[in-house]
């Protein structure tokens, strides 16, 4: 029978194999490899959870755990952790295309995210602007116009007005995007494994998938199409309900607690050898 360890290794070995391919694509050594993981063992191994209940962690205590050294848990403590401006930014897009699709004061008489001129003359009239100061806090709109327009999901008319091609916020060419999302994507999931490997069965996370291995090349397409239809309503619908109750947005929202959520949707699609069967 295969043990817990086994089956974990082989985990490992499977979501290992993708991040190593981008790593070796943008030339990621894997001594710096293992200086990340080393940091990541260091990391976790010195939260909370792992101390012996009434004591601080130390370094020896975090040493035991992780099998490094005191000396090597010094040095991987000390190492500078790059700052995740990508993110950032593209939290902050999101955030505005969001309120852009499902705040009524931006919409038009048939209720679609409208044409914004960049600036109204009007102190108490809608804008570009108006929207990011709303939903984006002090990040300059020119800045936010630029990132928008330059990944296409906004366009700037001759008129002037801005407008929304797309209800959703994929950066299309910058690299540093892409790979902070696979970051913070991948790492929501792994966390929502993690909890429902611990949990009582009635507090598990909701974590659901369909796969089917011999579907004919032709169906990909279509299935591709209707996916991405689906699951972007079904964000809009979960959007709206999650901004109605998030204090951000609405201050006057009441509870205790703050708590962060996100529900993420992917598509995979891959050949299967003809030797499988």
């Amino acid at each position: 029978m295969t043990s817990p360890a086994q089956i974990l290794s082989l985990g490992v070995l499977r979501l290992l194999r993708p991040l190593v391919r981008i790593m070796l694509r943008y030339g990621m050594p894997y001594a710096a490899f293992a200086d990340l993981a080393k940091r990541a063992y260091v990391d976790v191994a010195g939260e909370k959870r792992f101390a012996i209940s009434g004591r601080k962690q130390t370094v020896s205590r975090v040493a035991v755990i992780t099998g490094l050294s005191r000396k090597e848990v010094r040095r991987v403590k000390e190492l500078d952790t790059p700052a995740d401006d990508a993110a950032q930014r593209y939290n902050r897009a999101a955030r505005v295309i969001s309120g852009w699709v499902r705040d009524a004061d931006f919409h038009d008489k048939k209720g679609r995210p409208a044409p914004l001129p960049f600036e109204s003359d009007d102190s108490a009239g809608l804008s570009f602007s108006e929207l990011v100061r709303r939903y984006s806090g002090d990040v300059p709109a020119r800045a936010i116009l630029d990132e928008l327009s330059r990944v296409g999901t906004v366009e700037t008319g001759k008129d002037g007005a801005v407008r929304l091609r797309s209800r959703a916020y994929v950066p299309a060419g910058g690299e540093s995007d892409k790979l902070s999302i696979l970051g913070n994507d991948v790492g929501e999931l792994i966390e929502t494994i993690d909890h429902n490997l611990q949990c009582a069965p009635e507090e598990a996370y909701f974590q659901r998938k369909v796969s089917y291995d011999n579907l004919p090349a032709e169906a990909a397409p279509e299935l591709r199409t209707a996916a991405a239809e689906r699951a972007q309503l079904l964000l809009e619908e979960l959007d709206t309900w999650m901004s109605a109750r998030d204090r951000d947005t609405n201050p006057s929202v009441g509870g205790t607690g703050r708590k962060r959520i996100a529900l993420g949707i992917y598509y995979h699609e891959e050949d299967v050898p003809e030797e499988e069967d």
